[in-house]
């Protein structure tokens, strides 16, 4: 399901024979007047626009997130969740990892990450005027049936200097 920026469905696949946008990139899909989000299970984003334009086209990029280095590895986490900042038109993402960071697609740089939660983050949404987010964290059983945190509902109040772009 293709959901605006506003969180109003666009269009699911299957709703009169159309579908969302393809890209190589896909998971989660959040998208906003000017294009589109994606995420995926190996930790990658793609930012994607919807002008047809040449020009347009050429600024859509992808990049790595919601990867930990412990011990030495490289741990790669799947990003189960985005959802777009209504004035500023940046983006949040939480992952497996159990963070949450916000993003400003514009200039292609994190804004701020958050304090790890839990456990997965399973569920993000800004409310309307964007001082608020609220965060699912639940575990999403990647590591298989092991003992884990409980669900639970975070309300975050945020600033314009978390979500903002510089």
């Amino acid at each position: 399901m293709c959901v605006s920026a506003l969180g109003q469905r666009v269009r699911s696949r299957g709703d009169s024979g159309e579908t969302c946008p393809e890209s190589n990139v896909q998971r989660q899909r959040e998208t906003s007047p000017e294009g589109y989000v994606l995420s995926s299970i190996e930790g990658r984003v793609a930012v994607e626009y919807l002008d047809p334009s040449l020009e347009v086209q050429k600024k859509k990029y992808a990049f790595k997130c919601h990867r930990l280095k412990e011990e030495g590895i490289e741990n790669v986490y799947p990003v189960n969740a985005i959802s777009f900042h209504n004035t500023h038109n940046t983006f949040a993402t939480g992952g497996s990892d159990g963070f949450v960071n916000i993003w400003d697609p514009f200039n292609k740089k994190r804004l701020c990450q958050f304090h790890r939660y839990p456990t997965s983050i399973a569920s993000l949404a800004f409310n309307n005027d964007g001082t608020l987010l609220a965060i699912a964290a639940s575990y999403m059983y990647e590591k298989g049936d092991i003992s884990h945190p409980e669900e639970a509902i975070f309300i975050r109040q945020v600033t314009d200097a978390e979500t903002k772009p510089k």
